[in-house]
């Protein structure tokens, strides 16, 4: 009977299965997780800035974040603000056609101007978002 290590060609059939099998074991590695260099010994330096643009990446993410939550507190604010001046050129319309008008007619509107400032602060109070007021007066 011959044995292994004098027969070659199954020596060499040996060496290709193993080879087979290695390569085998790297494919169902890069499947599993996801990644082509799953771990350090993989190829190190491949390794080291695959983990870091990953951390990068979750941190720019968690950035981009707060720069939303950011945006909708300035956009609610802006939103308000456009309400209030909205209404104070309202105001100012009113004030100039007052101009000249008789006692009764400037007791109306300024019942009207009180009316419209009561608009105001109701639209600085409705400027809140996650609990926080940013027009309170």
């Amino acid at each position: 009977m011959a044995s292994i290590m004098t027969n070659a060609a199954a020596l060499t059939a040996l060496q290709s299965l193993n080879a087979t099998n290695k390569s085998l074991e790297q494919t169902q590695a890069r499947i599993s997780t996801g990644y082509r260099v799953s771990e350090a010994s993989d190829n190190a330096a491949y390794w080291s800035i695959a983990t870091t643009m990953r951390s990068d990446n979750s941190a720019l993410s968690t950035v981009q974040d707060a720069l939303g939550l950011g945006a909708s507190k300035v956009d609610t604010a802006y939103t308000g603000m456009n309400n209030v001046l909205d209404t104070i050129g309202k105001i100012k319309t009113k004030l100039l056609s007052a101009v000249g008008q008789s006692d009764a007619n400037k007791a109306k509107t300024q019942t009207e101007i009180t009316a419209l400032q009561a608009q105001m602060k109701s639209f600085a109070d409705a400027a809140t978002f996650s609990g926080s007021n940013y027009l309170s007066v």
